[in-house]
């Protein structure tokens, strides 16, 4: 009997004791698997990670293809407007041309008309000393210097016919008026010239503005690619790694459910083998159920310590965020103050205000008020508003003023740049490798000149007007 007893023991013993070798090693595997899906779920979060930093890039390259792309319509709409002004003036050029052609040609004919008419009254003069007359007109004809000469000579002699007089007199205006109107063409045509000639030069200029932006745009579209390439291998990866933790899921699910099986076939096997035990194993099983009820009420204090953490950790997020305001609110206040510091009244200051009161004014050649400039007339213009004085063309901007270096440039002062020509276009300085300006391709605007184009063309050449 006890033989059978310590048997049954035995049989209980195993039967109790084979679901937890079979559980120690299946929690094994399963911490292993959870592990790995935890490795994986972080790899994602890092790949999402850089999809929003690149998705976040292609925006801020589309938004610059978008202003460059604008920029370069203003251009293209630039020389479309120039090279309809260069059309005009080549028109205004040829037609002037013609009109000096036509002039000349009327001046040649009264030359001709008038020289006839001295060959004629020479012809009086010699008749009239034949004639008897009292006056030497052979020595009044031939000792003329030339024909005004001979005109003043004439005048001096009573004899001839007021008729001729009135004649000489009407050759003369007439051809001295025919010369004052070409003398005029052909300062129109010089005028027109060199007009033609700044409009080329700008041509010269906005083209190659044109093609420094075209440029930048191919560079960006090309940085837009290379993006998008990332970001379809960021997604292909995302893909391998989210098939590769739906197989650890369901590796762990499969893991999960045969231990469960395996477990309640065990307790059924024991179960019938220890019917002659029960008494015994009832009586030993008591202090474990109260000790596993203990620990069970021992483990409520954790899940409301969890509960508390979390809790808690709401005032710090509530005081970052007081922070964060806090910071902004000091950035902003400092901000302001920088920008009042920076601010003055009067003087040059009112030129520069002035110009930023109408940024976008179109470009138009010669334009020396709001609703047109070009380079030199804005600039003239807006040092007016200051109660300054200036001229208003390059050439003369070129020498108001004093001369100083770049290095000790100030808000307000001149700069030049070689464009159609030396120090062919001017500007007012703004301090930080800015300056305002009317430009032929953006109209009244702000251009940096620390880079680019203008860094490309500035002359070097400061003045400093007070």
């Amino acid at each position: 009997m006890k033989k059978t007893m310590i048997a049954l023991s035995t049989v209980a013993v195993i039967g109790f004791s084979s679901p937890a070798l079979l559980n120690t090693v299946h929690a094994e595997t399963k911490a292993e698997l959870t592990v790995k899906q935890e490795e994986i779920q972080n790899q994602r979060g890092d790949l999402k990670a850089k999809l929003s930093d690149a998705e976040s890039q292609i925006a801020d390259v589309l938004f610059q293809l978008n202003d460059l792309q604008e920029e370069i319509d203003r251009v293209n709409r630039a020389l479309e407007e120039n090279q309809g002004k260069m059309n005009k003036t080549e028109g205004d050029i040829s037609a002037t041309e013609e009109k000096i052609k036509g002039l000349e040609d009327e001046i040649a004919k009264l030359e001709e008309a008038i020289e006839k008419r001295y060959d004629i009254l020479k012809e009086r003069m010699k008749s009239y000393q034949q004639s008897g007359g009292s006056v030497n007109y052979l020595e009044v004809i031939f000792g003329s210097a030339d024909f005004s000469d001979f005109v003043s000579r004439v005048n001096a002699v009573s004899k001839i016919t007021e008729s001729d007089q009135n004649l000489i007199d009407a050759q003369e205006r007439d051809k001295q008026k025919v010369e004052e109107n070409k003398k005029s063409l052909e300062d129109e045509l010089e005028g027109l010239k060199e007009k033609k000639e700044e409009l080329k030069g700008m041509q010269e200029t906005i083209n190659e503005q044109k093609s420094q932006k075209e440029s930048k745009a191919k560079e960006l579209k090309n940085e837009q690619q290379k993006l998008e390439d990332l970001k379809t291998e960021l997604n292909l990866e995302d893909n391998e790694l989210a098939s590769l933790e739906a197989e650890v899921k369901e590796n762990m699910q499969t893991i999960t459910e045969p231990a469960k099986e395996t477990q309640v076939a065990n307790v059924s096997s024991s179960s019938s083998e220890q019917v002659t035990t029960q008494s015994q194993e009832s009586k030993s099983s008591e202090p474990s159920s109260k000790s596993g009820e203990s620990s069970s009420k021992s483990s409520e204090p954790s899940g409301k310590s969890d509960e508390s953490s979390s809790k808690s950790s709401e005032p710090s997020s509530k005081s970052n965020e007081s922070s964060s305001k806090s910071t902004k609110s000091e950035t902003s206040s400092k901000q302001g103050d920088s920008n009042t510091d920076t601010k003055s009244s009067g003087g040059i200051q009112a030129a520069i205000n002035a110009g930023f009161g109408h940024i976008g004014t179109p470009y138009v050649w010669g334009g020396k008020a709001p609703g047109g400039f070009d380079c030199s007339g804005f600039v003239s213009w807006a040092f007016a508003q200051a109660g300054i004085s200036i001229p208003s063309s390059t050439s003369a901007l070129q020498s108001v003023g004093t001369k100083v270096s770049y290095s000790e440039a100030q808000p307000g002062d001149l700069v030049f740049f070689d464009t159609y020509k030396t120090n062919g276009h001017v500007g007012i300085y703004l301090g930080g490798g800015q300056f305002i300006g009317a430009q032929n391709s953006t109209g009244l605007d702000v251009a940096n000149m620390s880079s680019g184009y203008w860094k490309d063309h500035f002359s070097g050449h400061v003045r400093r007007v007070r």
